[in-house]
Parts: C-alpha cells; structure tokens; sequence
C-alpha cells in the first residue's frame, strides 16, 4: 500500500504516504565537474571528513586549507578530466551508481512497495536529501546500503554517520537498517571470479602474475581495530581459492595511499613496479573493494600502474574492470537487498 489506512481518519484529515519500504544506495562521491572550483568543493568536504583524516583540525587543517586544496584541486581535475565519461559529463562512478539504482528498482518490481534510490557520500545527490524524498514519498523505512564489500570506519561507517546526523533532525524519523560488509559471500566471490576469467578469456597471453589491488587505510586505523585489512585479505584468499590459483601467483596490495603516515602494505605502485624489475613480464589488476569503477581504478590502475609496469620491464598488463552493473555485480546487490528487506516487505 502507499498510503495509511484511510477508513480510520476523520474524514478532513490530511493525506499522509506511508507504508513504502526505501533502499538508498551509497557510493564514495565524486565531483560535479573537473573544474578547480567542483574539484576542491568535493575535496573540501571528503579530507574534512573526520573518519578519513584522524588527525587533529589543528594539526590537520593548516595543511588542508594552506596547502592540500591550493593545489591538488587542479592536479586531481586533470586526472579525472581522463577518465570522465564525456557523453554524460559526469564521472562513471555516478554513471553506474546511477544505473545500479535503476537496475536494482526492476529487479525488484514483485516488491511494488519498494523504493529504490541513490546517494553520495560526498558530492550530490547527498544522503539527506536522498532519504528526505524516501521519507516524503511514503518510505517510514529505510534500507542504507554503503556499497563497500569490506567494512572500513573510513567508508561504510562514515556513510551512516550522515545518515544519523539527518535523522537527528528530522521530527518523524523512518526506521533505519544498514547494510553490512559482504566480503566472504559466496555469491560476491563467485562474481569476482567469473569477472576474472571471463576477461582473462579476451587475452592472447596468461598473467604470471594477478594482483587484487584494494585501497588502502592508514596503518594507525588497522592497530585501532578496524577490520578492513583483515577481510580484504580474507576477499583475496577465497578469490584465489576459486579461481584455482597457487598461492604464488596471487598477490594482495593497497592502492592510493596519502600523506607520511604509513598505510597498510605491501603497497600496489611499489609491488607493480618490482615485478617488473624481478622480470615478471605479464600482470592482470583487479580492484575487489570497488563496486563501480572510478579514478582510484581507472586512472591509478589503468593508466598509471600500467606505465610504470612497462616503464620498469614488464611487457603485458591488463586491468579486470569492476563488476559495476554487469548482471553479475547486480546479482550480488540484488541479495545483500533482498536479504536486508527480509521482515519488512
């Protein structure tokens, strides 16, 4: 139903939608445009994100706001300016959040009180406004689905901290389910390896060498007890173990680290480039923690883990896209969801 029992209401009772179950999708952010001004507004609002910079606003923000958004607007513009998906002018990680959304809303259609949106942790559409409309369009309850197949505080819990800090100020709040990490799923891992061989099928070459690349988090947050390291490598030991491959020719690195400190290890750039130089002279990347492809893959990996591999000897490289909305990935979400809607609809 989309609306409450109307035989119980005075008969000049104003019409109040009710009855709707939402499900918001959340991915990462992205910018609204490559522009300086769009580039250090979104980098504005992700390093002031305490979850992602723990360090002290005195220590942390005279070098954000001296320093870090004077001048990596421009340089994180040119590398998004490479990987934009200029049919649509917008970056492909809103291009497949988007999609996914739509796909997920008509896999879903024997579920007619289920209403399917998206968000952005950073950037737009925001989490707020995305659960004011499910609130306003009839949804009193809410399935948060923070799209990160391993749980970090720096990722799937920053997604529902600003989902509370909306309900803090709504007077009629619906009820909230978040959706966990879903690293160890079979149908997950099942996914990755299909993706996997299915590429590897396209080559006229075999990898001696495939490298799950996932991002990485600063070591600090590991010794403070964040899981994130520990199901990323459970993610790549069951990955490995149904792909059939020796443990020799499977490797597990962190991408995209920041700052001094030091982040989880063995870093992806530095191993890429030792393969080489030791003589390994054909890799295959793939990127498990990514649910859409975004700069993190296609620029770090694609473009730049791939020249410096040929830059250092290497010969052959390939990057396995993200499963993004193909009907593996899609199968993936569409049973976390499923799972998560069990008791309301």
């Amino acid at each position: 139903m989309t609306t409450v029992d109307t035989a119980r209401r005075p008969a000049d009772h104003p019409p109040v939608k009710s009855g709707k179950v939402g499900v918001l999708l959340v991915n990462l952010g992205t910018p609204d445009g490559t522009d300086y001004t769009s580039m250090r507004r979104y980098l504005r609002e992700f390093l002031t994100d305490k979850r992602v910079i723990e360090w002290s606003p005195w220590k942390w923000y005279p070098i954000l706001f001296g320093i870090v958004l004077n001048t990596r607007p421009g340089k994180v513009g040119k590398a998004y300016e490479l990987i934009w998906n200029k049919d649509k002018n917008e970056s492909y990680l809103r291009t497949y959040t988007r999609s996914q959304a739509e796909l997920m809303a008509d896999r879903l259609k024997d579920l007619p009180n289920v209403k399917v949106d998206w968000a952005m942790r950073y950037g737009t559409p925001s989490i707020a406004s995305r659960i004011q409309a499910l609130k306003d369009d009839g949804c009193d309850r809410i399935v948060l689905f923070p799209l990160y197949p391993q749980y970090a505080a720096a990722t799937t819990a920053t997604v529902n901290d600003k989902a509370f800090q909306h309900l803090l100020k709504m007077r009629w709040q619906p009820a909230l389910r978040t959706v966990p990490d879903y690293h160890d799923d079979d149908a997950y891992i099942e996914a990755l390896a299909n993706s996997v061989t299915r590429h590897l099928a396209t080559l006229d070459w075999e990898p001696e060498k495939i490298i799950a690349s996932f991002h990485g988090i600063p070591m600090s947050y590991f010794q403070k007890g964040d899981p994130y390291y520990c199901q990323c490598q459970k993610t790549g030991r069951l990955l490995r173990e149904r792909l059939g491959l020796p443990e020799d020719r499977f490797m597990v690195t962190f991408q995209s680290r920041f700052g001094p400190e030091e982040w989880l290890q063995p870093y992806t750039d530095k191993s890429v480039e030792k393969l080489a130089q030791d003589g390994v002279k054909k890799i295959a990347v793939l990127n498990p923690g990514f649910v859409s492809d975004c700069l993190e893959t296609l620029e770090e990996i694609a473009e730049q883990a791939a020249h410096s591999f040929h830059e250092n000897g290497g010969e052959k490289f390939a990057h396995i896209p993200c499963l993004n909305d193909s009907e593996d990935g899609m199968r993936v979400l569409e049973k976390v969801v499923r799972r998560e809607l069990l008791g309301w609809v």
